[in-house]
């Protein structure tokens, strides 16, 4: 997160990296310079694993984490004293008992699992679910009954899943006219119309 800074007639950039790699960048103008140092250091971040604080409303709570190494998304339980029943075309709001701090300019996806979904007719309603950064109260999942039964979650049920993606923010820039596009105004089914 540190800010680099450029003076106006350096000719030379050196880049020391902690693998001792030196690399020189010159004669290009500062912006392409910059452009450059920033790519080479995202290229070399690790963006296996972020560090998520997460804290346990109560001692009984299960932390979620990877069932395999492949895997997106942890699963999300249900933490509740009583079952809790939705009805057919109807939803409820379950809590998970837990509440996390995720880093700047990421987001938590609360996703569906396909299991509930496909066996059960069961969904998150709001998919996918935001749990924005700033955000430090108990995780809940808006579950949906797409079906025509009653549907019983139970405690420490897998309910959901969690995805950390990273998040780009936006500037407006308000402008009278937009660039051209082959599309253009064409909305829903339009794009099965042109011959490419």
């Amino acid at each position: 997160n540190q800010e680099i800074g450029f003076d106006s007639d350096f000719n030379e950039v050196s880049i020391l990296y902690k693998s001792g790699e030196i690399e020189k960048i010159s004669k290009d103008k500062k912006s392409v310079i910059a452009n450059k140092i920033v790519r080479k250091i995202i290229s070399n971040l690790d963006w296996s694993m972020v560090k998520v604080l997460v804290k346990r409303l109560d001692q009984r709570v299960k932390l979620p984490k990877y069932k395999t190494d492949g895997s997106s998304g942890m699963d999300l339980m249900a933490f509740i004293d009583r079952p809790i029943s939705i009805m057919p075309q109807k939803s409820e709001l379950i809590p998970t008992g837990l509440s996390v701090a995720i880093p700047d300019n990421t987001e938590l996806q609360i996703r569906p699992r396909s299991g509930l979904a496909a066996k059960n007719n069961i969904s998150v309603l709001n998919a996918p679910g935001t749990v924005d950064s700033d955000y430090r109260g108990e995780l809940k999942v808006i579950l949906y009954n797409h079906g025509n039964k009653e549907f019983l979650v139970n405690n420490k049920d897998r309910i959901a899943q969690m995805v950390l993606v990273p998040i780009i923010k936006a500037t407006f820039e308000e402008v009278e006219n937009l660039p051209e596009t082959i599309r253009g105004e064409g909305g829903f089914g339009s794009t099965g119309k042109w011959n490419c």
